[in-house]
């Protein structure tokens, strides 16, 4: 893609998602360990366990090959994911979007075909900000004109 972007976003790692996936994944596996005891269920809690610790490795943390390290949102819902690996994944962000103060969520269609979840603290402030007004109204709100000299 040629155009330049609306907004691009440099993505950094999220500790406090990284816990939240962890914690969460513990819970389950715990949950797994109490409805299925005995072996099975040990070998089962530890597969969701460390489900989470890869979850956190590459989503929250961005640690793996195939994280995203940044985010370039293009005119007409056009979004282009930027991978450690050096990759590049276009794809058209679907309507439904979910946008809270805590994180925002832009599921891609074409061959990026996934959901990006953007956490809070992944972003400045004023990045956050852009992208929720962006998932909401399509629009980012631009600088002010320059003001003429009198």
């Amino acid at each position: 893609m040629t155009r330049t972007p609306l907004l691009r976003l440099e993505l950094r790692a999220s500790p406090e998602l990284a816990g939240t996936l962890l914690l969460l994944h513990a819970f389950a596996a715990a949950c797994v360990a109490v409805v299925l005891p005995g072996a099975w269920g040990g070998a089962l809690a530890a597969l969701v366990a460390a489900l989470g610790a890869a979850t956190a490795w590459d989503r929250a943390l961005l640690r793996s090959a195939r994280s995203v390290r940044f985010l370039e949102l293009h005119p007409a819902g056009v979004a282009v994911l930027g991978l450690a690996d050096g990759s590049r994944l276009e794809g058209t962000v679907a309507a439904r979007r979910n946008v809270n103060p805590w994180w925002v969520t832009l599921p891609l269609g074409g061959r990026a075909g996934r959901t990006l979840l953007v956490a809070r603290d992944m972003l400045a402030e004023g990045d956050f900000r852009r992208l929720r007004i962006w998932a909401l109204w399509g629009w980012v709100p631009g600088v002010a004109a320059p003001q003429f000299a009198a």
